[in-house]
């Protein structure tokens, strides 16, 4: 143990980052995630406990597996007693001390984790609240919330998804054993790299919820800072793959905006109108570089050219100095990649800054079957009949946003801008 006296915030710091590594180790050594999952909670409460009044043990990461594993050696012996025809092989498995030098105790298994629970079985739904749950560390009630969903229908879903892996023929082993044929030069099993479209997906949507999310707050800060986390993990093992390189540099270029984002009471402030000076320089300026250094293999990804595009939003001084010939041409290309309405109604907006409000107005109309009842649309349509000079139609686009969106700052700026129109 360590000599020094530590605080019970440096404790909470420190187990929060270290339990999804070793839930990683132990998934992936006895691959029962619900066991795991009760023996990490059990180890994580000694440590609160015991640490702050004997000290932080010199390899904290070691101390909770050691400990884990004792609990979970208690569960499994319970479960043997019951099992009988289990008894040999549990036992064997779990009589065994722990070897932490089987060359695996310094790897963070976050991110291994974050595979694991990325499996194809999972639908993204199930997918997300698994990986907030066991990578994230956020309770079922925190993920219930930022989905707006009842606790117990979130629990639910955590819990199917177990379920749903449990049924999976050893979900949380290396393919092929951890034998070094089964990994590539990175240490990961070249079978996961199938898995990183998935991952992706599931990291863009945790950091868009953390960024925009429902309700009443405009963004949290905690999802939106743990996408970015991971991503930088994942850019770590993959630093070669440009749609890795893109997503972390279109986090880091849309996180830097977060400052300007909103007001002094909370209010929604649209990008034309942010105060560029708040926009975080540093994480701007990385994001670029990141998203810059995957130019000489081409624009081939949809990350990669959403990043770019936020790239050219912050290389702009002022609003009225963007780029939109360049924006519209990177939009096109994003839609070709990857039909989509919601690309699409983009589009329309980066269409109309270069060739006017109509030109944007009528491929918005387009998107009255497949985008009907979402409030962007009407929001966007409200913006381009205000470029348009025409006030009613506008306010009858900002009031029909407002009432359909879901987040309260969104509601307000809708409102606010239909009742200066109104005003004006």
């Amino acid at each position: 143990m360590t000599d020094f006296p530590v605080s019970q915030y440096e404790i909470e710091d420190l187990l929060r980052e270290l339990a999804p590594q070793v839930l990683g180790v132990l998934t992936r050594r006895y691959g029962d995630f619900d066991t795991a999952e009760d023996a990490l909670q059990e180890a994580m409460l000694a440590a609160a406990t015991q640490w702050p009044a004997e000290g932080r043990p010199e390899n904290p990461r070691g101390w909770l597996i050691q400990v884990a594993q004792r609990r979970l050696v208690d569960t499994v012996r319970a479960e043997v007693a019951r099992r009988n025809r289990e008894t040999a092989t549990a036992l064997r498995e779990v009589a065994t001390p722990v070897d932490l030098s089987d060359g695996l105790e310094d790897r963070d298994d976050t991110l291994t984790l974050f595979f694991l629970c990325c499996h194809p079985v999972l639908s993204p739904a199930s997918a997300i609240a698994l990986t907030l749950r066991a990578v994230g560390g956020l309770t079922t009630d925190e993920i219930a919330r930022a989905f707006l969903l009842p606790e117990a229908t979130m629990a639910q879903r955590i819990s199917r998804a177990k379920k749903r892996l449990a049924a999976v023929d050893r979900p949380f082993t290396l393919p092929g054993g951890e034998s070094p044929a089964a990994l590539d030069e990175s240490g990961y099993p070249e079978q996961w790299r199938d898995r990183v479209g998935a991952v992706l997906h599931v990291l863009y949507l945790i950091f868009t919820e953390g960024h925009s999310t429902t309700g009443s707050a405009l963004r949290r800060n905690d999802l939106s800072a743990e996408a970015i986390r991971l991503a930088r993990a994942l850019h770590r093992l993959l630093p070669d793959n440009s749609e890795v390189t893109g997503l972390l540099a279109l986090l880091l270029l849309t996180d830097a905006r977060r400052a300007a984002r909103s007001g002094p009471h909370g209010e929604l402030i649209p990008l034309a109108e942010q105060d560029r000076g708040r926009w975080h320089r540093a994480t701007m300026v990385e994001g670029i570089r990141l998203v810059t250094a995957t130019l000489p293999g081409g624009l081939t990804g949809p990350y990669q050219i959403q990043a770019a595009i936020a790239a050219l939003h912050a290389q702009a001084r002022h609003a009225e100095d963007t780029e939109w010939d360049r924006i519209l041409v990177l939009y096109s290309r994003l839609e070709l990649l990857t039909p989509n309405p919601m690309v699409t109604l983009n589009r329309a907006v980066a269409l109309a800054m270069v060739h006017g409000p109509q030109a944007g107005l009528d491929l918005a109309n387009t998107l009255d079957d497949t985008l009907k009842g979402s409030h962007r649309l009407e929001a966007v349509r409200g913006h381009l009949y205000e470029m348009a000079g025409d006030p009613p139609a506008a306010i009858a686009a900002y009031t029909a946003a407002a009432r359909r969106t879901t987040s309260v700052p969104e509601r307000d700026y809708l409102t606010l801008r239909a009742a200066r129109l109104r005003n004006s």
